[in-house]
């Protein structure tokens, strides 16, 4: 019996579904754009590509770049109506994944500058995502774009992880207004955490 498709491998498809790759590009491929919101190791791709031929949801074929050669893969019919299928089902709820938040979340066996420091990195991480997210769009936006029919699906993407990122910029600047009040991580003086919690919006 065949074995279940995982979502790795559906999300494969998605990318043979807008062109084929060789091994090497569907890596850097998911790098570039999955990457943002689905990492994966290249060697996971690499084992997930194979088991899609072997299912027959994909060819894939030795060709030659010069002297180099490479395997490029393609979709086949059972793989789109794979992905049409995939597509129609319910997502799984979204997970989040930072180290920075754990440090946040046991920064009471830390110091003040310590947290101060975790919330700094995290804030420029979050502002060089914004730069880079930047250049994207700018490149998308340039006549030889090579994926023009795919620019709106593309740009809501895009946008939600611009927000996402500035959400994180926001928070930053907000946590570290509340840590100035403290005492120490240990004592945060006559901070209120419950009228903390309430200035949050509602969702």
């Amino acid at each position: 019996m065949a074995r279940p498709l995982t979502d790795t491998s559906h999300a494969l498809l998605g990318l043979l579904s807008v062109r084929p790759w060789s091994t090497y590009e569907l890596a850097k491929q998911v790098e570039r754009s999955l990457g943002w919101f689905w990492p994966r190791t290249e060697r996971k791709i690499y084992d997930e590509a194979k088991r899609l031929v072997e299912s027959g949801h994909a060819t894939s074929e030795a060709e030659a770049t010069g002297s180099r050669p490479r395997t490029v893969y393609r979709i086949t019919p059972s793989g789109r109506r794979a992905l049409e299928e995939w597509l129609g089902r319910p997502s799984a709820p979204p997970k989040l994944e930072s180290e920075a938040l754990a440090r946040t979340f046991f920064a009471d066996s830390g110091t003040l500058e310590h947290l101060h420091a975790t919330l700094d990195d995290l804030a420029a991480s979050a502002s060089a995502r914004i730069h880079v997210l930047r250049e994207l769009i700018e490149v998308a936006d340039e006549p030889e774009y090579p994926f023009v029919k795919r620019r709106h699906v593309n740009a809501v993407a895009w946008r939600f992880q611009l927000d996402y990122h500035r959400m994180i910029l926001d928070w930053t600047t907000w946590a570290r207004d509340q840590i100035d009040t403290w005492v120490s991580t240990t004592d945060p003086g006559d901070w209120d955490w419950h009228r903390a919690l309430m200035d949050a919006p509602d969702g």
